[in-house]
């Protein structure tokens, strides 16, 4: 029972996750997502996109990455992507956030969630480099979307973008070649991106 009470309450804290507030809006542009819709198009990315990983991967693996990816944000917050005076500090707190969050489960859950979370985080497997480049395109669709609200907002060069999808671009070749004439290049061409 003690494991099992352990596993409940680790699903009842991570509720918490639906609370944590992201710079990316909805396709509408009605309002701002939470981590928790985040995650669940992820998951559904994953699915339907699959054919395009660029590497054979393990969908359960990938899902489960994708699943636990944001959960550190609890206690941690969201770090918009083009934050950098945020990005400084991201690493320690987002690590002491999973230890504390995964630590809240049985020995063999916590040490094979922390090594997903830390998978995911390094983006070296061929599963990691698929989860981590739908955690980029997704908003860049959700972006484009909502007319280019985020990036307006937040003032974000087309070399911020292209930086940030470095890896994406060569790991999952069609997927960014899509999403940059589709969601990027309108929106550079319309000004919400700033050349």
């Amino acid at each position: 029972m003690d494991k099992l009470k352990q596993q409940m309450d680790f699903l009842l804290e991570i509720d918490k996750e639906k609370k944590i507030g992201r710079q990316t809006y909805i396709a509408d542009g009605s309002r701002k997502e939470n981590d928790a819709e985040h995650a669940w198009h992820m998951a559904m990315f994953a699915l339907i996109l699959q054919e395009y990983a660029g590497e054979a991967v393990d969908i359960g693996r990938v899902l489960s990455m994708i699943l636990i990816h944001d959960v550190v944000e609890i206690d941690a917050g969201d770090t918009y992507a083009y934050d950098e005076d945020a990005k400084k500090t991201q690493k320690e707190r987002e690590e002491k956030a999973a230890e504390r969050i995964f630590g809240m489960l049985p020995e063999l859950q916590r040490d094979h969630f922390l090594s997903l979370w830390h998978e995911f985080e390094e983006g070296t497997s061929a599963d990691a480099k698929y989860a981590v480049a739908l955690d980029r395109l997704q908003p860049m669709m959700l972006n484009a979307a909502a007319g280019g609200k985020s990036w307006k907002e937040h003032g974000v060069t087309l070399s911020q973008i292209l930086v940030r999808n470095h890896e994406t671009a060569k790991n999952t070749e069609a997927l960014w070649e899509y999403s940059f004439n589709e969601f990027v290049k309108p929106h550079v061409e319309k000004g919400n991106i700033k050349g």
